[in-house]
């Protein structure tokens, strides 16, 4: 097909027109589908059924852990040992680096940036206490990562996401110059939402940071880190805690993971693992926090996988069901949009996202419209701090809950809606150009 921006105005009119109608088509259909949270879908949460059977209120139910304690009293402030160990092979690090915490990572990260601001970070400042606090927003990125900061008055910089990660020599240059920047928020794989992971060059320039806020520290929010959509397209990651220690920076970094979007998003498992001078840090503040978490969910989770390669096992479930999803979305999106340059959008190997950038200035109206004919979609914007995108073109696509019929169809009106916005966004360019010749014309006229 012809690109937009090659047609004439007449050409553009007649384009209008028939998409015109064709939405009106789907405006009769009355869809009613929500793309605008990565959540399971239903099929997905059926996976982790079996977990609620693996423990039993017989009176002869063992509900000991490896360590004697009765998993049903308190005990275990950072978790039952066979816990630590399986989200430990999950997070790739020692379970001596591990604390075991409640059903959210997200709450955890919360924690983390409330402390830091109430009682600073290893003796520093509180951050309540300095003039003033910034954090690195690498964009696009997790809207629910810059409300924290936002919520705690910490002002937001935003680092563009390039294919290989952040922009490091931004993020080098910033931190090392401004001892207000106290932290920077990264989802390393797949990241929400573009699905890009960093490169091994953008992990080994992040433990090499050099600080000038002594409590500095990168939130490592590794979300996705097992959620692969191919079995032999995988991408990989080095593992920072280790990459950290090796360049003399051991305390740089807090990584974070859950079992959220592994069994049940509602009552999985999180986990922070840091150094060992960090957690000697958090435990004091954990113990007056809480008597322990929901150690029973702890025993019920290593019950059911019994180990890592029970995990792998359960994750290329959530592979097979998810993966014809993200591949109809991307056959979708190449099949009415491909060639014609009104928008991009990536490809990844995992997580639960899909990232689109549309002609600048149009995002916005292309969620409307789409929302219009009865699909909801993330707002645009959302992946930037403060929910404003510079140039109004990101969207992200959460293409996980929906059934895959719905799927195809929410992919089909909001290409569409694309291709109509694109088209008005020509058309009114054009008369635009066309107005300010006119008057250009007009004003040398009258001189």
């Amino acid at each position: 097909m012809k690109k937009y921006s090659e047609m004439s105005r007449e050409e553009l009119r007649e384009e209008y027109s028939a998409l015109k109608k064709a939405y009106k088509d789907f405006q009769y259909k009355a869809l009613s589908l929500d793309m605008s949270r990565g959540k399971p879908s239903p099929e997905q949460l059926d996976l982790s059924m079996g977990m609620m059977d693996v423990l039993s209120s017989s009176e002869d139910a063992d509900m000991t852990g490896e360590d004697g304690v009765d998993c049903r009293n308190y005990g275990d402030l950072e978790g039952i040992p066979e816990a630590k160990e399986l989200l430990a092979d999950i997070m790739e690090v020692n379970p001596s680096n591990i604390i075991i915490y409640g059903n959210s990572s997200l709450n955890v990260m919360y924690d983390f940036i409330s402390r830091s601001y109430t009682h600073g970070v290893m003796g520093s400042t509180p951050w309540c206490r300095l003039p003033e606090v910034k954090f690195l927003c690498v964009v696009p990125g997790y809207d629910r990562h810059f409300k924290i900061t936002e919520y705690f008055g910490i002002k937001m910089i935003n680092v563009p996401m390039l294919a290989t990660g952040p922009d490091m020599d931004m993020v080098e240059k910033l931190v090392s110059s401004d001892d207000s920047i106290k932290g920077i928020w990264c989802v390393p794989k797949y990241s929400n939402p573009t699905g890009n992971s960093y490169d091994d060059e953008t992990v080994r320039r992040f433990a090499r940071l050099k600080p000038a806020a002594p409590d500095f520290r990168i939130y490592w929010d590794n979300a996705y880190t097992i959620h692969h959509l191919y079995d032999h397209h995988q991408d990989h990651l080095i593992e920072i805690l280790a990459e950290c220690k090796r360049a003399g920076n051991p305390d740089l970094v807090y990584k974070f993971a859950s079992t959220s979007k592994v069994t049940f998003s509602g009552s999985g498992i999180s986990a922070c693992a840091a150094s060992l001078n960090n957690l000697e840090e958090i435990r004091k503040q954990l113990s007056i926090q809480t008597i322990g978490h929901d150690k029973v969910n702890q025993l019920r989770h290593v019950r059911f996988f019994k180990d890592i390669h029970g995990v792998v096992e359960h994750m290329r479930k959530h592979a097979d069901i998810l993966r014809p999803k993200f591949e109809a979305v991307e056959d979708i999106f190449e099949k009415e949009l491909g060639g014609l340059e009104i928008g991009t959008w990536t490809k990844p190997n995992g997580g639960y996202f899909i990232s689109f950038d549309s002609l600048p200035g149009c995002a916005k109206e292309i969620v409307a419209m789409a929302k219009k004919a009865g699909v909801t979609l993330t707002p645009a914007g959302a992946a930037f701090p403060y929910g404003k995108d510079p140039e109004d073109k990101n969207i992200r696509i959460a293409p996980s809950y929906p059934s895959l019929q719905e799927i195809e169809q929410a992919a089909g009106l909001f290409t569409l809606c694309v291709k109509l916005v694109s088209v008005k966004h020509f058309l009114e360019d054009a008369s635009l150009a066309k107005t300010g010749k006119t008057e250009e014309k007009e004003s040398t006229e009258t001189a």
